[in-house]
């Protein structure tokens, strides 16, 4: 079963990205055989930047993606998204894509279940 997981909040500030998060790594983790996809628009693509310091006992979002890809997940950005919020030449979480709206298109015709956060 293919899961697409569509994000558009920013990763700190609200908890729907974490939440998208800890849903797909569960999914993971109990149906291993289910492909995870993960597409980062609007703030949500600085979740994907390098070297987030969060305090102690608060969840890391760079982490959380990096444990998506670990398990087999990707995670494609929004080219549009990153450049009208000037993050470009920051350096993103390596395996990220950036991507377009066709890719994104593509993703969710594929998709078995789409979720949005």
């Amino acid at each position: 079963m293919k899961m697409l997981f569509l994000i558009n909040d920013a990763p700190y500030g609200t908890e729907k990205f974490y939440n998208a998060c800890r849903l797909a790594m569960t999914i993971q983790k109990e149906h291993t055989e289910a492909e995870v996809n993960v597409f980062l628009m609007a703030d949500s693509v600085t979740g994907a930047l390098v070297n987030q310091n969060t305090p102690q006992g608060y969840y890391n979002i760079e982490r959380m993606l990096k444990a998506i890809i670990n398990k087999g997940g990707k995670v494609k950005l929004c080219c549009g998204c990153i450049d009208a919020r000037g993050v470009a030449e920051l350096q993103f979480i390596e395996s990220c894509e950036r991507s377009n709206m066709s890719e994104l298109a593509q993703w969710s015709v594929d998709a078995d279940k789409v979720f949005t956060f």
